[in-house]
C-alpha cells in the first residue's frame, strides 16, 4: 500500500497508553508485599550514590554569581547585519561563532543585536539535587534568557532563531574568555548531541582527587514568544531556499527542528513542574535517582548517541503523570520504589516507536516520523531526540526490568540497579560496523539532524523490514544501531568537520526462526490487492525474490538463502540487503561483522543437533533391542541415560572420534521390576550383577548375531572396601558404530546401604564408607537420569542452550578446572544464565550464552550463596530458605570448607553436594580451585569490558591458559596422547592387522584381543593418561592435606601440558608423628622445645618433601611423561 498523507487525530489519555496508565498503580502497590529485600535494598542504593554537594561542589555558587556578572556585565550593541557582526566579533575575539549547518550566507538579510539577558537561572540535577556520584559526567546548567527584544515572533522559521542563539552565545563566548581565563577551561559542545544547540561549557579547575564537573552555560528563548500552534510536529519550518510556494509547502515536516525550537523555550515552565512536583509527592526525588541508576546501567542517557532517554525524560514523564488530572494518575503519597516499579511498568506497555503516547489531550501527525511522547500542556514532544532503534531499546529494558520485578523468586535489586546492561557482547548475538563516508552522500538532511543520521535511519528502516517483519516471520527480536558521539571543541575552532564515521548495529536473535532457510512471502494471486503486494515485496528484495509453488497448489514469492547457521545466515540477510537499498558492501570493510569467534572454538555447526538426536535414536533402538530380549530373569523397568552425549552436552559431538582405545560408550543405567530373589547381601548383590550382565550381553549377541559384540568390563575402585561397590558394567558395540556402557540398579542396595550408613554398632570408619557409597549411588542411579531428562528437555526448548554448555564447558577445560568440576556443575551453571537470564531475557547464541555464564560466575559467592537452579519453575520460596540454611548449617559445621565448597541444589535435588561431590569429595577438592574459577570468570569479564571496541576483542583469548601461577608443569608426551592401550605397551601392537586377522593373544590376559579383521576394538575403561592422573589426585591430590592441586583440562590430544600447585596449607613446618598423610623430610636445625617429665625435649620438625614426590610422580608416569618442570615463582 501506498503511504497516506498525514493526517492529524485528537488524542488522549486513552490513545498514548490506555493499558499504561491504567496498570501503572497496581503494578507499583503490588510489589511491596512480595519484594520487601528489594525496598530495604533500593533505599540503602539512593542513600549510597547521594552526592554530596557541600564538599563535591562546594564552589559552584560563587562561581555562578561570576559568570552572570560577567554576562550582565557586556555591553549592548543595536541590530547588524548577521555577516558583518560574525565577521567583527571572531575578528576581534579570536573565536568562532558556533552556528549551526547550512550556516548563513555572507548575502543573509537577518540582523542581530546584543541586549542584556532577560533571565538567569539555574535548572537541572543541580537544583533538584538528582546527582549521583558514579554518573558519568557532572554537569550544573545555566540558563541565560536571549533578550525578547533581540528576537522576531518569526524567528523560528528557517534556522532564524538559531543564528541568532549562536551569535548571543559567542558574545558570551568573548566575554567570559577575557574574564574566567583564570578559573577553568572553556569550550563549546552540543547540548545533549542536538546540532542546532551549541552551549557553552566552563570546566573549572578542581584539586587532584576531588570531583571533576563543569559548568553549561545555556542560551534559550523567553517563554511564549513563538505561537505554539505553528510549532506542531507536523509543521515545515525548514523550507528549500528558491522555488516558488508551493515547491516549498511540499517539503516535507521537520518535527525534531520543531521540537528543538520548543524545547529551547520550556526550561522554566518545566523548573517549574519539576519543582511544584517535589512539593507534592515526597518520593519523587528518590524515584529520579533509581531511575536515573536504572538508565546508566543499561547504556541510556539524554543525549542523542545514547539514545535521547535520560534523567531529564524520566523526571518529567514521572512529575506528568503524578501530575495528570484523569482518574488512572499516579498517587503522590507512592514510595520511590513504587514509583520506580510504575515507570518501568509504563514504559513496558509503551513503545514510543509505534504508537504516538500524549499526555494531555493534543492533535499529532498520525504520520509523524520517530517516537512521540507529547506533554499536551506545553506542546513538546518529550522524546524528540530519540531514534526508533533507542525507542525499541528501552522498550526492551523495560520489559525485561517488568518481568524481574514480578518473579519474585529472583534478586530483584543486583540485575536491576548493579549490573552492566549495556555491554554489546553480552546484549546482541551479531553486531556489524557499517562505514559512512560523508563525501560519497549527496543527500541533503530534511529535518536538521544530520547526514548521518539520516543515513542511519534509512539503514535501520530497512533492516528492520527486513529482519522484523511479522508477515515473513521475525527473525530478530531487537536491532540496535549506536552513533559516534559528538565532542567539544575550542572556541578558536569549527566544529568537527570528520566526514567518516563507524555505525555499530547490534542485532538480537529470534532463535525460533533466525535459522529459516526459505522465506515465503505474499501469494501471486490475480486480485489487484495481491499483484500489489507482490509488486511491493519485489521492489524492496529486488532480484532475491523469485516464484516458487509449495503444498496445496500454492504459489508465492519466496527467498532462498544459502548460509544455514544463524549468524551465517543474518550476515548474508543484511549484506544483501543494505547492498541493494544503500548501495554498501562492495568494498571489503564497508561491512564487517564480528560475534561469530565463539562458536569457530569447538566448533559449533547446525549439523550438530542431528548427530545429538541420531545419539538419542541410536540410544532408542538400543532401549528396544534390551527390552525385547527372551529368556530375560527379570523384566526391565527402565533404561536411562546419565551421559553427556545423550544430552545434547558434551564437547565434541557423539561419534566424532574413535581412538585406537576403542569408541567411546554411551553410558546409562538398567533398572528392573521388584524382585524378592535379590540376595540380602551387599556383597552378593555386586557379584549377582556380573552375572546379570554375563547373561544380558550373551542374549542380546544371539539375538543380533554378527551385529552386535559385548563384554563385562571392571570397575576402578573408589574405596578401600572394594566388595561394596559395584564391581562391573557391560560394554555392547555395535557395529553400525554406537557403543553403550550398561550399570545395574538395584533397589535393595540402596536399602542396604541406608541401614548400614545408620547401624550405630559398626564403627565410624564403616559407617562413613557406606554414607559415601549411598551418595554415589543415589548420584548415578537417581540423580543423573533426572539431570539428564532435565537438560533434554531444556535444550529442546532453548536452542542455544547446547552450544552454550558446549563452550562453557570448553572453557573450564581450557583453563585446566574440568578435572575439579562435575560435568553436570557446568552444565546447570549454564543452564540457570537461561532460567534466570536478568537483566537480559534468554540468550539466544551460544556466544551471549558463554558470556553471561561467565559473568554469572565472576559475580557468584559461593561462600555464602547457593546456586539454586529452578528446573522445575515453580520452587516455592519455602524451599529456598531451606537450601539457604543448609549451606549456613555446612558453613558451620565446615568453616575451612574442606568437604563442601560449591552448593548446587535443584529441584530434584536439594541437599545440594549432589553435583558437587564425588567419591565423598568435593568437587572442587579445594578452595583454591573455587576461587581460580573466580578470578578467571573476572578476568574474563574485565576483558570484555574494558575493550575499546568490538572489533578489538579476540574470543581465543578469553581461551588461552595461563601456567605462570603454578609451581609445577607435567609436560605429556605426545605419543601417549595420541595413542591408547598400543601406546603404552609399545612392544606389541595390540591392534595391529596381523594381530587381528590371526585373533593372536596378548601376553597380557586383560588386553586381549580377538577380534577379527576389520573390527574396531572394544572399548577401554579409561584412557591411560586419565588413569594415570586419577591415580595422583587420589594419593597426592585428595582431601585438605594432600600437598597437591592438579589443574588439567578434559583430556584428548590437545592437553600437552598438565599444571599443579603446592597445597599452602601443606607447607608448613609441622612436628613429627605417625601417618603425616604424604611424604615428609626433617628440617635441618633446632626445634621447637617441649616439656617432657623434668627436662625440655627439642621436637623434631619436619616438611613436605617436594623433591621426593615430584621424583615419585616422574617414576610412576613412566612414558606417559616427558619431563617435569618446576616453576621458579617469584
Amino acid at each position: 500500500m501506498e503511504p497516506a498523507s498525514a493526517k492529524r487525530r485528537k488524542i488522549g489519555h486513552s490513545r498514548g497508553g490506555e493499558s499504561a496508565v491504567g496498570n501503572i498503580d497496581a503494578a507499583a502497590s503490588s510489589g511491596l508485599s512480595r519484594g520487601r529485600a528489594f525496598i530495604l535494598e533500593a533505599e540503602e542504593l539512593v542513600d549510597q550514590v547521594k552526592l554530596d554537594y557541600a564538599t563535591a561542589l562546594q564552589a559552584v555558587d560563587s562561581l555562578l554569581h561570576k559568570i552572570k556578572g560577567s554576562i550582565e556585565a557586556i555591553e549592548a550593541h543595536d541590530a547588524l547585519q548577521i555577516a558583518d557582526a560574525a565577521t567583527k566579533l571572531e575578528k576581534k575575539h579570536k573565536i568562532q561563532i558556533p552556528f549551526p549547518e547550512p550556516r548563513p550566507s555572507p548575502e543573509s538579510n537577518y540582523k542581530v543585536a546584543f541586549a542584556k539577558p532577560s533571565q538567569f537561572n539555574v535548572v537541572g540535577s543541580y537544583v533538584s539535587k538528582t546527582m549521583i556520584k558514579a554518573q558519568k559526567s557532572h554537569a550544573v546548567d545555566m540558563v541565560v534568557v536571549i533578550p525578547g527584544e533581540t528576537l522576531q515572533e518569526k524567528d523560528y522559521l528557517d534556522l532564524r532563531y538559531f543564528y541568532k542563539r549562536a551569535y548571543f552565545l559567542g558574545v558570551v563566548a568573548a566575554a567570559l574568555q577575557k574574564d574566567l581565563a583564570d578559573d577553568g577551561e572553556l569550550s563549546y559542545e552540543y547540548l545533549n548531541g542536538n546540532p542546532l544547540s551549541p552551549i557553552l561549557s566552563l570546566k573549572p579547575k578542581v584539586e587532584e582527587g576531588r570531583l571533576g564537573y563543569r559548568v553549561r552555560i545555556i542560551p534559550c528563548a523567553p517563554d511564549n514568544l513563538f505561537p505554539k500552534s505553528k510549532l506542531h510536529l507536523g509543521a515545515t519550518l525548514v523550507r528549500k531556499a528558491g522555488g516558488d510556494d508551493e515547491s516549498k509547502a511540499a517539503t516535507k515536516p521537520t518535527p525534531f527542528y520543531n521540537s528543538t525550537v520548543v524545547s529551547d523555550s520550556c526550561f522554566f515552565p518545566y523548573l517549574k513542574l519539576l519543582r511544584q512536583t517535589e512539593k507534592k509527592c515526597a518520593a519523587f526525588n528518590k524515584a529520579c535517582i533509581l531511575g536515573r541508576v536504572w538508565l546508566q546501567q543499561r547504556g541510556l542517557g539524554s543525549d542523542m548517541a545514547d539514545g535521547g532517554f535520560g534523567h531529564f525524560e524520566w523526571t518529567v514523564l514521572l512529575a506528568l503523570l503524578l501530575q495528570s488530572g484523569d482518574n488512572s494518575r499516579l498517587s503522590t503519597s507512592l514510595s520511590a520504589t513504587q514509583l520506580f516499579k510504575a515507570m518501568v511498568q509504563f514504559l513496558a506497555v509503551t513503545n514510543l516507536s509505534e504508537k504516538p503516547c500524549v499526555l494531555g489531550t493534543a492533535m499529532v501527525e498520525t504520520e509523524t516520523a520517530g517516537p512521540v511522547l507529547l506533554d499536551a500542556a506545553r506542546g513538546l514532544n518529550v522524546a524528540f531526540k530519540m531514534s526508533n532503534w533507542s525507542a525499541g531499546k528501552l522498550h526492551q529494558h523495560a520489559k525485561w526490568t517488568r518481568s524481574l520485578l514480578n518473579d519474585s523468586t529472583a534478586d530483584q535489586f543486583t540485575p536491576t540497579f548493579i549490573l552492566r546492561a549495556d555491554l554489546p557482547w553480552q546484549n546482541y548475538d551479531l553486531i556489524a560496523h557499517l562505514k559512512y563516508d560523508g563525501q560519497q552522500d549527496k543527500t541533503e538532511p530534511v529535518d536538521c539532524r544530520g547526514r548521518l543520521w539520516e543515513y542511519s535511519d534509512k539503514a535501520y528502516r530497512v533492516l528492520r523490514r527486513a529482519l522484523q517483519d511479522e508477515e515473513l516471520g521475525e527473525r530478530a527480536r531487537s536491532i540496535h544501531l549506536q552513533l559516534p558521539k559528538s565532542s567539544s571543541w575550542e572556541l578558536t575552532k569549527k566544529p568537527s568537520t570528520k566526514q567518516n564515521h563507524t555505525i555499530e548495529i547490534g542485532v538480537l536473535f529470534n532463535a525460533a526462526n533466525m535459522t529459516r532457510a526459505v522465506d515465503r512471502g505474499p501469494a501471486a494471486g490475480p486480485s489487484n490487492e495481491e499483484k500489489e503486494e507482490c509488486a511491493k515485496f519485489q521492489r524492496f528484495w529486488g532480484d532475491k525474490s523469485e516464484l516458487r509453488r509449495f503444498e496445496g497448489d500454492s504459489i508465492r514469492e519466496t527467498l532462498i538463502w544459502s548460509s544455514t547457521s544463524a549468524f551465517d545466515l543474518c550476515e548474508e540477510m543484511m549484506r544483501y540487503i543494505l547492498k541493494l537499498h544503500l548501495r554498501v558492501g562492495y568494498l571489503e570493510d564497508e561491512l564487517t561483522f564480528y560475534g561469530d569467534g565463539f562458536t569457530e572454538l569447538i566448533p559449533i555447526k547446525t549439523t550438530d543437533t542431528s548427530v545429538f538426536n541420531a545419539a538419542r535414536k541410536a540410544f532408542s533402538s538400543f532401549e528396544k533391542d534390551m527390552r525385547t530380549l527372551d529368556d530375560m530373569p527379570l523384566h526391565v523397568r527402565q533404561i536411562a541415560p546419565i551421559c553427556p552425549e545423550l544430552r545434547h552436552a558434551s564437547v565434541k559431538v557423539p561419534f566424532s572420534t574413535v581412538t585406537k582405545s576403542g569408541p567411546r560408550p554411551l553410558e546409562c543405567v538398567i533398572s528392573f521390576e521388584a524382585s524378592g530373589k535379590w540376595p540380602e547381601s551387599i556383597v552378593a548383590i555386586q557379584r549377582t550383577k556380573i552375572a546379570f550382565l554375563r547373561i544380558m550381553g550373551d542374549l542380546l549377541e544371539r539375538s543380533k548375531p554378527g551385529e552386535v559384540r559385548s563384554y563385562v568390563g571392571l570397575e576402578s575402585s573408589t574405596t578401600t572396601n572394594t566388595e561394596l561397590e559395584n564391581l562391573a558394567y557391560l560394554d555392547i558395540v555395535y557395529e553400525s558404530g554406537p557403543a553403550f556402557r550398561l550399570r545395574i540398579h538395584s533397589d535393595l542396595e540402596e536399602a542396604l546401604l541406608t541401614r548400614q550408613s545408620h547401624d550405630k554398632t559398626i564403627d565410624q570408619h564403616h559407617r562413613h564408607q557406606a554414607s559415601v557409597l549411598l551418595s554415589n549411588f543415589r548420584r548415578l542411579y537417581y540423580h543423573l537420569p533426572l539431570h539428564t531428562q532435565s537438560i533434554n528437555t531444556f535444550a529442546t526448548r532453548f536452542p542455544a542452550l547446547s552450544p552454550t554448555i558446549r563452550l562453557l564447558k570448553h572453557w573450564f577445560s581450557s583453563h585446566k578446572l574440568s578435572s575439579h568440576f562435575t560435568p553436570e556443575f557446568i552444565e546447570l551453571v549454564a543452564l540457570q544464565v537461561f532460567l534466570c537470564p536478568y537483566p537480559w531475557d534468554k540468550p539466544s547464541s551460544p556466544s551471549v550464552g558463554l558470556l553471561r555464564a561467565l559473568l554469572f560466575l565472576s559475580r557468584w559467592d559461593w561462600r555464602s550463596e547457593p546456586l539454586i537452579v529452578d528446573t522445575n519453575g515453580d520452587m516455592p520460596s519455602s524451599e529456598r530458605s531451606a537450601i539457604s540454611t543448609r549451606l549456613e548449617a555446612w558453613r558451620k559445621l565446615d568453616p575451612l570448607m574442606n568437604h563442601t565448597v560449591l552448593f548446587v541444589a535443584t529441584a530434584q535435588e536439594s541437599s545440594g553436594v549432589a553435583y558437587t561431590t564425588v567419591n565423598g569429595v568435593a568437587q572442587p577438592s579445594s578452595k583454591v580451585v573455587a576461587a581460580r574459577m573466580t578470578a578467571l570468570a573476572k578476568t574474563a569479564c574485565r576483558v570484555i569490558r574494558e575493550e575499546e571496541g568490538v572489533e578489538q576483542l579476540d574470543a581465543r583469548r578469553l581461551f588461552v591458559p595461563s601456567t605462570k601461577e603454578y609451581d609445577v608443569l607435567l609436560h605429556l608426551s605426545a605419543k601417549a596422547l595420541k595413542g591408547g592401550v598400543a601406546r603404552v605397551y609399545p612392544g606389541e601392537d595390540l591392534t595391529s592387522p596381523s594381530n587381528k586377522s590371526s585373533g593372536s593373544t596378548s601376553k597380557y590376559k586383560n588386553l586381549s584381543i580377538t577380534t577379527t579383521a576389520g573390527e574396531d576394538p572394544l572399548p577401554v575403561p579409561a584412557a591411560p593418561v586419565d588413569t594415570f592422573f586419577e591415580k595422583l589426585g587420589q594419593i597426592y591430590g585428595s582431601g585438605s592435606s594432600a600437598p597437591l592441586v592438579f589443574f588439567r583440562g578434559g583430556g584428548g590430544e590437545d592437553e600437552k601440558v598438565v599444571g599443579a600447585i603446592w597445597n599452602p596449607t601443606t607447607l608448613e613446618r609441622r612436628s613429627f608423628k605417625v601417618n603425616l598423610g604424604t611424604c615428609y623430610k626433617p628440617v635441618v636445625g633446632p626445634g621447637k622445645k617441649r616439656k617432657g617429665g623434668d627436662e625440655e625435649e627439642e621436637e623434631q620438625l619436619v616438611e613436605v618433601n617436594r623433591e621426593a614426590i615430584l621424583s615419585e610422580i616422574a617414576r610412576i608416569g613412566g612414558d606417559i611423561l616427558e619431563r617435569v618442570e618446576v616453576q621458579q615463582r617469584d
